[in-house]
């Protein structure tokens, strides 16, 4: 037993600590995202979506290549271009559909998942089952970026953080265009965008308007918008989110949006004057919070070069998963426990 652990500690401290902690409380084991965070590859399974889009995993991944005729892979120092087939297909497909039927110049295309899925060191709490990726509202140049500039580089800022208008300099009918194409698909399950943006779509709508109940407001999507795909048929233990709500959405929606960013507005205005209160720390997915085959995921062999993951057996008493959440800096809209409820608002981050 000592020569096994021994030889699983020379690559991994992060697992050796799993070996130790397995008899442990799930609570009091370390975060699932340090062994996700680190693999460098995919598991060599067959391609399967796992669990939900904030619960879950990915097998058998495959990585976009970091350039295309009709696409730019960004940030790629993440290693986060990597999603299910199905999700690889789609952005080919729509980025080919938006040059030759939209004239887009292409997409520059964002975090998808990480190489085995799972939840992420930083950034989302999404994107776990490889069939959410984030794109860019900045087009794609004429020519391939170099590594320097997809890491530097960030997209154009369609709304305020607060805004309840889109930015008039920056937004366009080009991006009506744009969004309702990706809505069009029935591989499509929703796209999130910033509430500006929603209301930006819903006033130019006109008369078809059955496109726009795919588009949903959230927090932090002025830079980009969440593309979120359905599960692959036929897949078991893949979960889809619930579909969206009937309408367009543009209604009584939206006015609660637009409430929401006007008590987080008048909090930001005020937290200098007095000190916020401070939200409960979040609780960080374990183990046991995952669905089972996302242990057989990180102890699969890599699909390319690559360390294999080793895992101790699953403690005998499993925690009970957290309740489906969207993508976005926060979950204010559907969270009691979140802090802006409470009149305080969701941090400010950085465009992602």
């Amino acid at each position: 037993m000592r020569r096994r652990i021994s030889s699983l500690a020379k690559w991994s401290g992060v697992t050796f600590g799993l070996l130790s902690a397995a008899a442990a409380p799930a609570a009091s084991q370390p975060a699932a995202k340090k062994f996700f965070g680190p693999q460098k590859t995919s598991a060599a399974l067959a391609p399967r979506a796992i669990g939900s889009y904030a619960n879950g995993c990915l097998a058998g991944a495959q990585q976009l290549p970091e350039s295309g005729p009709t696409w730019e892979a960004m940030k790629l120092q993440r290693n986060r271009n990597w999603g299910h087939p199905l999700l690889i297909k789609f952005l080919k497909r729509f980025a080919t559909d938006l040059k030759e039927k939209d004239g887009w110049p292409g997409l520059l295309i964002g975090d998808m998942a990480q190489p085995r899925g799972g939840p992420m060191s930083g950034g989302h709490k999404s994107h776990q089952s490889g069939l959410d990726a984030d794109i860019w509202y900045k087009p794609k140049p004429a020519r391939a970026l170099t590594g320097k500039e997809r890491a530097d580089s960030w997209s154009i800022k369609l709304a305020e953080k607060y805004g309840k208008k889109v930015i008039k300099e920056n937004w366009g009918p080009q991006y009506v265009k744009l969004l309702k194409r990706v809505v069009s698909y029935p591989e499509t399950a929703r796209i999130f965008v910033h509430p500006a943006v929603k209301r930006a779509l819903c006033d130019a709508a006109g008369e078809d308007r059955t496109w726009l109940r795919k588009v949903r407001p959230w927090w932090s999507h002025n830079y980009h918008f969440h593309l979120r795909l359905k599960c692959p048929v036929g897949v078991p233990g893949c979960v889809n989110q619930k579909p969206p709500p009937p309408g367009d959405g543009c209604g009584a929606q939206l006015t609660d949006w637009m409430k929401k960013i006007e008590a987080a507005e008048r909090w930001a205005k005020t937290k200098k004057k007095r000190p916020p209160k401070k939200a409960p720390p979040r609780r960080e997915l374990r183990m046991a919070d995952l669905p089972k085959a996302c242990r057989a995921v990180l102890d699969a062999d890599a699909g390319s070069s690559g360390p294999r993951t080793q895992l101790a057996p699953a403690p005998e008493r499993r925690a009970a998963p957290p309740s489906p959440v969207q993508p976005g800096a926060a979950r204010a809209a559907t969270d009691p426990n979140l802090p802006w409820l409470r009149g305080i608002a969701a941090p400010e981050r950085k465009p992602r």
